[in-house]
């Protein structure tokens, strides 16, 4: 026979909700008495819920994200109704002890005598509240603006913690209810708060100390703003028994169902945590603090896939920072043996690439890919994927810019100048961008960083692979400058002797495709530019004027573009702007 059991939320301190962020057992696990069952978290600290007995999960009523607390019912048990006897048993004899043991009390009248005497009052030189000298020598130092000790508060069922963080240092400048330090025990962590705001003049704790109840770990020369509203909580003497301090501690003990002490008629709270410190874990989880967690999640990273630097391989803020960086910079390029493989920073979930044996098909020839191509692969894999491109169309008339061209060539033919519609190109972007200035810009986090000066690149094609060499301040140097030095950096390109200071700074990228052939294509974007213009090859084309087809030379621009930063709208300005530059090159003047 089985019998159902309710698991409910215990005593959970001080929080009247806290957040279930994990879910450790399903329906039909076996779980054993004290086993982990669900990961709750509050603004300071994340605890694990123990099973209060053995036996099979039926149901669970939770979900991560839902609010609990205490009482609540997080899942109902199927135990076996031996192990439910035995434990009614159990229960039974202390229940007749307790009440044994109250007979006793009753008999010597002190049954209860010491949950209602007044706190003190054995003792007349005793102020009523064992903790209100404290609390008043701490106001009257508030009060003077001296140094107030921060002391770890009370921290439930356990009587020492060990400090496995600390988050300020000497000079800093602490807000009330700011976190100072964070403990932690076998299965929860905690971030302690300063009860007081005003700057941190000693910290006396280090990573690794175990501390308790009343340790100090801080102490602070108390701002003058706290140190008004300090003095308001002193207590007088006359205090009678029901203070709040009192009452604070009277309903815990009222609430716990836990035998009477031996020692006396008073009772002593259990807490349904108490095993936390023998139980075993039985899971591998990411060893953060709440704080942290919560960074995480804001961020959308698995911690699961990071190493702590900290103490015991404590997962921080600064290892999260460090992770993302790191993912968002670095494309990943080992192969994997599982079924899936993420993507770098994306949070992507792709198939593994397949690995055939192409030779069971019949002859083939391996040859490794050049370095360049290696390097040029993951940045492109990488912007690919990262970055929301939309390509924009357009068409330029550049019937009359190509004459001028030929005739330029011819008339530079001696000086060694040979002018390309690329020159052209570079000096037509050039116009455009100081137009639209977005197009000339970087999106550094949250903020988009806008650039004075205009160094353009352009695609190189060489044998080794594609390079993309800079033209430094486009915006300053006349077209013979821009085709000459374009001619240089070309052949600097296709013998491999570009430095990296030619192919960095860029503001925007343009890849032609003229010579080859092609009608339209999608650049990918050279990050952190915002924007890169495809060049296909020019074709004369049928083009009405008003009166008549007439034939002109068209030519296709792709405009790719990050579409976080650049707009449809203004994608298709540009686009026709440059247009409308290479149709009559006069306006560049303008």
């Amino acid at each position: 026979m089985s019998n159902v059991i309710e698991i409910k939320v215990p005593d959970i301190g001080d929080f009247s909700e806290v957040e279930v962020i994990e879910l450790l057992v399903a329906p039909g696990d076996t779980i054993q008495e004290e086993q982990s069952l669900i990961t709750v978290e509050s603004d300071k600290a994340s605890m694990e819920i123990p099973a209060s007995a053995a036996g099979v999960v039926k149901d669970i009523n939770v979900k991560v994200g839902d609010k609990v607390a205490e009482g609540k019912v997080i899942l109902t048990l199927e135990a076996d109704q031996d192990a439910g006897s035995d434990k009614e048993e159990s229960n039974d004899k202390e229940e007749g002890k307790s009440k044994d043991k109250d007979g006793e009390n009753v008999a010597d009248g002190s049954a209860n005598e010491p949950q209602e005497r007044t706190p003190g009052a054995d003792n007349p030189e005793q102020p009523p509240g064992k903790d209100e000298p404290a609390e008043q020598e701490g106001a009257q130092q508030q009060a003077g603006g001296g140094t107030v000790e921060v002391t770890i508060p009370d921290i439930g069922d356990f009587s020492e913690v060990e400090v496995i963080e600390v988050l300020v240092s000497v000079g800093d400048k602490v807000k009330q209810e700011q976190s100072l330090i964070t403990v932690e025990s076998d299965k929860a962590s905690m971030e302690i708060p300063s009860s007081d705001e005003g700057e941190v003049q000693e910290v006396l704790v280090k990573v690794g100390d175990k501390v308790a109840k009343g340790t100090v770990i801080v102490k602070l020369k108390a701002s003058a703003a706290a140190a008004k509203p300090a003095a308001a909580p002193a207590e007088p003497k006359g205090k009678p028994a029901d203070s709040s301090v009192d009452k604070a501690q009277g309903e815990p003990a009222a609430k716990a169902k836990a035998p009477a002490s031996s020692g006396g008629g008073a009772q002593q709270r259990v807490s349904p945590t108490a095993a936390f410190g023998s139980a075993v874990s039985a899971r591998n989880l990411p060893h953060a603090s709440p704080s942290v967690r919560k960074f995480a999640r804001e961020l959308g990273v698995d911690l699961t896939q990071i190493t702590g630097s900290g103490e015991k391989q404590r997962i921080t803020q600064e290892d999260v920072r460090k992770f993302v960086k790191a993912a968002l910079s670095v494309a990943t390029s080992s192969s994997s043996t599982t079924t899936r493989s993420q993507v770098g920073g994306g949070g992507l979930s792709v198939l593994d690439w397949p690995n055939i044996d192409f030779s069971k098909f019949g002859p083939v020839e391996s040859k490794p890919l050049s370095r360049i191509k290696k390097i040029s692969g993951a940045n492109l894999h990488r912007n690919w994927v990262m970055i929301p491109h939309v390509t924009n169309n357009e068409q330029a008339d550049i019937t009359d810019l190509e004459a001028f061209r030929v005739s330029m060539n011819k008339e530079y033919e001696k000086a060694g100048v040979k002018f390309t519609m690329l020159a052209f190109l570079i000096k037509a972007v050039v116009s455009a961008l100081q137009k639209f200035p977005e197009f000339n810009a970087s999106l550094s986090g949250d903020s988009l960083v806008f650039k004075q000066y205009f160094h353009i690149g352009f695609a190189a094609d060489t044998p080794n692979g594609l390079v993309v060499p800079v033209i430094r301040d486009a915006d300053k140097k006349a077209l013979s400058q821009i085709a000459k030095e374009m001619t240089e950096l070309a052949k600097l390109a296709r013998d491999g002797k570009l430095s990296p200071a030619q192919m960095q700074g860029g503001c925007f990228s343009i890849s032609s495709l003229g010579g080859i052939g092609g009608t339209s294509f999608t650049p990918i974007i050279n990050a952190p530019e915002v924007a890169i213009l495809g060049v296909s090859r020019s074709s004369m084309q049928p083009v009405w004027n008003g009166k008549e087809f007439a034939p002109r030379l068209m030519l296709p621009l792709s405009l790719s573009y990050d579409h976080r930063v650049i707009d449809g709208a203004a994608a298709a300005r540009f686009n026709a702007h440059l247009a409308a530059i290479l149709a009559d090159f006069r306006r560049v003047l303008i």
